[in-house]
């Protein structure tokens, strides 16, 4: 009865807001979705040490950064169970720090298998990034991406294959920029995995902001450098 007495351009005028509703909603989950393609995947992990073949992961952390370096979402950080035998054959190095910052105690502790460590990380992640896009971000990442490749590979199959290394910065900023490189930020060394992913986003911004500079743009055509 209502749409009897409206009348055919009411029905359109109604027709229309939805339209309206409609297209919108497209261009803000469109939006949403860019946005969300932007973001990095914060990684850092403590090992029982770096050889592939017989090391663990003992500790993990992961943090989502928006393109801006804005912590967004803080994942499960995550003390992984390992056997008694594993720990007790560390190396010197590893028995030290482990055992001054309490990790290795807690390693002993710890209830969380890798498994299910595995399984609360990939939820984290794929609850804030869509797969497949978002790269592994951290401080000498490539040696985090050989383990999580080895012992936590459903996670890495929801990533892009690219990483972002704050220590390739750090490099080149050694050797471009010695003055901005004595300036960075110091690692105060805990050798924790959370602590870790803080001090490298807290590095990168630094990097971004002194020696990414906003000079006049210059681009090299056919090999030559020009203004």
């Amino acid at each position: 009865m209502l749409v009897a007495l409206c009348g055919r351009g009411a029905i359109g005028r109604v027709h229309g807001s939805f339209m309206t509703m409609s297209h919108s909603a497209v261009r803000g989950r469109r939006k949403m979705s860019q946005s969300m393609e932007q973001r990095m995947v914060w990684v850092d992990l403590e090992m029982t040490g770096l050889d592939i073949k017989k090391d663990h992961i003992i500790e993990m952390a992961c943090l989502i950064t928006d393109h801006e370096l804005n912590i967004i979402a803080e994942g499960p950080n995550l003390i992984i169970k390992q056997p008694d035998e594993l720990l007790d054959g560390m190396s010197d190095w590893c028995k030290q720090h482990h055992g001054k910052s309490g990790l290795t105690q807690a390693v002993r502790d710890s209830k969380i298998s890798l498994p299910q460590a595995e399984y609360e990380f990939l939820s984290f992640i794929r609850q804030n990034t869509p797969p497949g896009v978002c790269p592994l971000a951290g401080n000498s990442v490539h040696v985090d991406k050989v383990f999580l490749n080895k012992y936590m590979p459903q996670f890495m199959r929801h990533l892009h294959y690219r990483i972002v290394d704050v220590s390739t910065l750090k490099e080149l900023c050694r050797r471009w920029y010695p003055v901005e490189y004595e300036r960075a930020p110091k690692k105060q060394c805990s050798h924790r995995a959370l602590d870790d992913i803080t001090e490298s986003i807290k590095e990168l911004k630094f990097y971004r902001e002194n020696i990414f500079k906003q000079n006049e743009r210059k681009h090299i055509d056919n090999g030559s450098l020009q203004s």
